[in-house]
C-alpha cells in the first residue's frame, strides 16, 4: 500500500465532511452533550465536579447516510478497501464493529476517522494539526505489519506545542505518553533530567532488518541536522535508540555521542508545516563531497561539544572553509562574514566581533581565557554563540537556495557595491549585535533585482 495517495483522498473526504457538518450546525442542528462527573485528585470523599462533554461521534453517526453521499466518500472508501491496516486501525480506536464484511468495516473506519479529527468539537472547524495527527494514526496502523521494523529514539532540547508531529511518512515526533508500547528507556528523562524530552518514532520500510536499521540511523541523523539548522536550540538525540522487528522485543542500539542540549528549540503549531517542509528540503539538498558539506559537518561537531568555547574552533574552521579559501593569513574572513550577515551600517561592528572571536580562539588555545572573570566569560560565550548563529544562517540559506554556494564571490561583490549611507563604527554602550539573515536583508538591499535572495516560501512550494 502507498500511504500518500490514501492520505490525499482521506483528507479530501474529511474536508468535505467538515463543510457539510458545519453547514448543518449553522442551520440549527445541535451537537448533544452529556454531563460527566470528575472527582478531585487525592480526595475520594470530595464532592464531584461536573463538566459537559460534546457527543460529537453521535452527531456524526446520525448523518452517516448524508456523508456517504458526498462525492469524496467513494474515493475514500475505495482507498480503505485496499488498506492492510484497516482492522488494526479499528482496534486501536476501539471502533465498532471491528468485524463484519469489508464494506461495514470501511464505513466504521471513516466514521472513526471523523470522530478522531473532530473529537468534542461543536463547530467542526478543521484544525490542520488534528488532521495530521489523525492521519498519522491511520498510517501507523499500516506500518505495523508483520515484517515492519520500528526505530525509537529520544530527542532533547526540543519542545512542540502539539502532542505529536508527523514529519514524513512513518516519521513522527511525539510526547512520550502519546505513543503506546514504547521501550522503558524511551520514557526516562535523559541527560540531567531537568527537562522533559520527546521521542521520535520511525517505521522503516526495508524488508531486511539490518538495512532498515542502517537506513533508520541515517534518517535520524538527517532529522537532527535539520532541527539544528531550523532554530537556535542545540537539539540532540539520546545516546541510545531502540529497534523492534515484526512486533518482537525492543533491542537497544548505540547512536554514539550526541552532545548535551543547550537551550530549547520551541516549535509552535503554526510552525509545524514549515518544519515539515524544511526537514524535507534539508534531506534532499544536504551537500556531499564539497567544502559546504565539510563546513556542515564541522557545524554539527560544534553542536555536540560540551561548551560554546569548545565549539568555537569548529565553527571558525567551518567559516574559514566557506569564506576564506586563501587561508587565515589573508585576514579576509571578518569582512566577508560582515558583508553577508549584517546590514551595511552594522558591518564594522560585526567585523570587530569576528576579529574578537579569532582572538578568543587564540586565547583558548593558550589557556589564557580561563583566567578571565566570570563577567568576561559570559561575554565571550555570547561571542562564540554569535559565530555559531552566523554559520547556521549561512548554511541554512545556501541549502534552502537563498544564497549562491559561491559565498566568497557574493561577499566580495557586496563589499564592492556602492553604499548610499556611510558606515559608522558603533558607539560604546550601543546594544549588542543582532544577526540579520542575508536572505531577509542585506542581499536584497545590496543586490536589488539581481535575484540572489528569494522568499522562503518559494523554496517550499
Amino acid at each position: 500500500m502507498r500511504l500518500l495517495p490514501v492520505q490525499e483522498v482521506l483528507t479530501e473526504f474529511v474536508e468535505a465532511a467538515a463543510s457539510h457538518l458545519a453547514t448543518a450546525v449553522a442551520a440549527g442542528a445541535e451537537v448533544p452533550f452529556e454531563l460527566e462527573s470528575q472527582r478531585t485528585r487525592g480526595r475520594s470523599s470530595a464532592a464531584p465536579l461536573y463538566c459537559y462533554r460534546a457527543l460529537t461521534d453521535e452527531f456524526i453517526a446520525e448523518r452517516r447516510s448524508e456523508l456517504e453521499r458526498l462525492p469524496s466518500y467513494s474515493a475514500a472508501a475505495s482507498a480503505l478497501e485496499g488498506f492492510d491496516g484497516l482492522d488494526r486501525y479499528l482496534a486501536n480506536l476501539n471502533a465498532e464493529p471491528a468485524r463484519g464484511d469489508l464494506r461495514t468495516r470501511v464505513r466504521a473506519a471513516l466514521l472513526a476517522l471523523l470522530g478522531d479529527v473532530f473529537e468534542e468539537q461543536t463547530n467542526f472547524e478543521l484544525r490542520p494539526e488534528r488532521l495530521h495527527a489523525a492521519l498519522a494514526r491511520v498510517e501507523r496502523s499500516a506500518l505495523a505489519g508483520a515484517g515492519q521494523t520500528m526505530l525509537v529514539a529520544t530527542l532533547h532540547g526540543l519542545t512542540i506545542s502539539s502532542s505529536e508531529l508527523q514529519l514524513t511518512g512513518g516519521l513522527t515526533i511525539a510526547q512520550p505518553h502519546v505513543l503506546e508500547g514504547l521501550p522503558d528507556g524511551a520514557l526516562v528523562a535523559g541527560h540531567d533530567g531537568a527537562h522533559e524530552h520527546l521521542v521520535v518514532a520511525l517505521a522503516a520500510g526495508e524488508d531486511d532488518a539490518r538495512e532498515a536499521i542502517a537506513r533508520g540511523r541515517e534518517i535520524l541523523q538527517d532529522l537532527l541536522r535539520a532541527l539544528r539548522l531550523f532554530g537556535d536550540g542545540r537539539v540532540t538525540l539520546g545516546a541510545l535508540a531502540w529497534s523492534r522487528v515484526a512486533g518482537g522485543r525492543w533491542r537497544a542500539l548505540a547512536l554514539g555521542a550526541g552532545g548535551r542540549p543547550h537551550g530549547m528549540l520551541v516549535v509552535t503549531a503554526e510552525q509545524e508545516d514549515e518544519l515539515r517542509a524544511f526537514c524535507n528540503l534539508v534531506s534532499r539538498r544536504a551537500p556531499h563531497g564539497n567544502e559546504l558539506a565539510w563546513a556542515l559537518r564541522r557545524f554539527e561537531l560544534g553542536c555536540e561539544r560540551e561548551s560554546s568555547f569548545e565549539a568555537l574552533t569548529d565553527h571558525l574552521l567551518a567559516l574559514r572553509a566557506l569564506l576564506e579559501p586563501e587561508g587565515p593569513a589573508s585576514g579576509l574572513l571578518p569582512g566577508r562574514l560582515a558583508a553577508l550577515c549584517a546590514m551595511p551600517e552594522r558591518r564594522v561592528e560585526l567585523t570587530e566581533r569576528a576579529l574578537a572571536a579569532l582572538a578568543l580562539e587564540r586565547d583558548l588555545i593558550m589557556g589564557a581565557a580561563a583566567a578571565h572573570t566570570d563577567r568576561s566569560q559570559i561575554a565571550q560565550q555570547a561571542l562564540a554563540r554569535d559565530m555559531a548563529d552566523h554559520l547556521r544562517a549561512l548554511l541554512r540559506d545556501v541549502i534552502c537556495g537563498h544564497l549562491d554556494p559561491n559565498l566568497v564571490g557574493l561577499a566580495d561583490q557586496l563589499l564592492l557595491a556602492p553604499v548610499h549611507e556611510p558606515e559608522q563604527t558603533v558607539a560604546d554602550g550601543a546594544p549588542p549585535f543582532e544577526h540579520v539573515s542575508v536572505a531577509q536583508g542585506s542581499v536584497e538591499e545590496a543586490l536589488g533585482d539581481m535575484g540572489q535572495a528569494e522568499e522562503i516560501l518559494d523554496v517550499f512550494i
